[in-house]
């Protein structure tokens, strides 16, 4: 299962979590992946390429 947008590519981030002694742990962060089907193929897209999505298709309605 890929955790990458298959539109623009992001994927996953490392980053620090930081405890009270200032202890530095490196852990992942992922995207928000929502499947949705466009053109007739389901693809996992993050919320950015979404939204442009949609504009998209409001400026073409115009």
């Amino acid at each position: 299962m890929s955790k990458k947008c298959d539109i623009c590519g992001r994927g996953p981030k490392i980053a620090i979590k930081r405890s009270h002694s200032h202890i530095a742990i490196r852990h992942w962060k992922y995207l928000n992946l929502q499947t949705k089907t466009i053109n007739g193929k389901k693809m996992k897209v993050c919320p950015k390429c979404l939204k442009s999505l949609k504009k998209e298709k409001i400026t073409k309605k115009k």
